[in-house]
């Protein structure tokens, strides 16, 4: 085997995406040479793209961006059996080191040594060929769709955020911020059996496809209290006093600090909050007083382990439809003027798609 040229999209300097020919290597052991079909634009992405830093991570230096990924294996190396050439696969953007204590107890997500796409200085996968460690690369049935495929990401998201609040067939849960994230938290929650599924935000647009994909109820946050709204639904659903009106778990993922305070306040006595996005600012002003005394419990959540078979199999089962989640897509030459739609028209999408090949 040989290496192959690579067209890439790199992030040269603040808004400005470069093209680059690159070659990628031939796999060696265990590794996965993959054909990339489809990249999905995540926030981060744009984040990267506007900003050049998130938190900690910050861009020093041309970076490739995308980690939402599908394609057609290409080549594989020694050692390599759960692939062939020509499987269509999906990519699990990170992997650990397989060595420490957290990777040996199953938490690989907390793994100090991770190694995750599209995160400075870690090159992400807006390229022609992506190479890939066996074990993070997943056959996909023909029932999953490229542009699903890509998405089960932001999907690995939902279900850890649906483990992580324990979501049990009956429960109530509040989702606060209808993006991408959560819309795939919306489906992880139903698919777990959430029979009152609450969804807040402050568009319309994302509200409505909120519905489409699990939300029994929506809440614009511009028109009234939403808290208002989650506790006099869960007293009455419950025949509780508005005192103890709230939902079973209360998912934040806005990535705002409303929304962040909102969680901590719409769950029910003994219920829990799970905090999926991360406010701008790490320092914020909560009221865990209150929220210790109605005993909520507090969970955050980072990425997620040991999801991708679950995603792929609640997508190829039907009992979610990602492809609801595409509402704009460009070709591989017009990734510039995908990051720039996605970055200006935020109110107007919520998963722009970058078809590679």
């Amino acid at each position: 085997m040989t290496s192959v040229s690579s067209k890439t999209a790199v992030l040269t300097v603040h808004r400005t995406l470069a093209w680059e020919t690159r070659e990628v290597a031939a796999p060696g052991p265990r590794e996965v040479r993959v054909r990339v079909g489809r990249i999905g634009v995540c926030g981060s992405d744009v984040h990267y793209y506007t900003h050049g830093r998130i938190g900690r991570f910050v861009v020093e230096g041309p970076l490739v961006l995308g980690h939402e990924v599908s394609g057609v294996v290409d080549a594989v190396g020694a050692g390599v059996t759960r692939v062939r050439p020509g499987d269509r696969v999906a990519l699990e953007p990170g992997y650990p080191c397989r060595r420490c204590a957290y990777c040996k107890s199953g938490a690989y997500n907390l793994c100090p040594e991770m190694t995750f796409m599209a995160t400075p200085p870690v090159d992400g996968a807006l390229s022609e060929y992506v190479l890939w460690p066996d074990d993070f690369v997943f056959p996909v049935p023909d029932s999953v769709s490229d542009d699903a495929a890509a998405l089960l990401e932001p999907l690995a998201v939902g279900v850890w955020a649906a483990r992580k609040g324990e979501v049990r067939p009956g429960y109530s849960v509040a989702v606060l911020g209808a993006g991408p994230i959560g819309c795939t938290t919306i489906m992880a929650a139903r698919a777990a059996g959430a029979t009152t599924i609450i969804a807040v935000d402050l568009e319309d647009f994302r509200l409505e496809l909120a519905r489409r994909v699990g939300a029994t109820h929506t809440f614009n946050a511009r028109s009234g209290d939403a808290l208002a709204f989650i506790r006099e639904l869960g007293a009455a659903q419950g025949g509780l006093p508005l005192s103890h009106g709230g939902v079973d778990v209360a998912f934040e993922t806005a990535g705002s600090l409303p929304t962040t305070r909102l969680s901590m306040s719409a769950p029910k006595p003994g219920g829990v909050a799970v905090l999926v996005g991360l406010p701008p600012d790490p320092e914020v002003s909560l009221d865990i007083v209150g929220a210790a005394s109605r005993e909520v419990t507090l969970r955050g959540v980072f990425r997620y382990a040991n999801c991708y078979p679950a995603a792929i199999g609640l997508v190829a089962s039907g009992a979610v439809n990602l492809d609801a989640l595409v509402t704009q897509r460009y070709a591989f030459g017009q990734t510039p003027e995908a990051f720039e739609f996605a970055d200006r028209e935020k109110r107007a999408s919520m998963k722009v798609m970058i078809d590679v090949g």
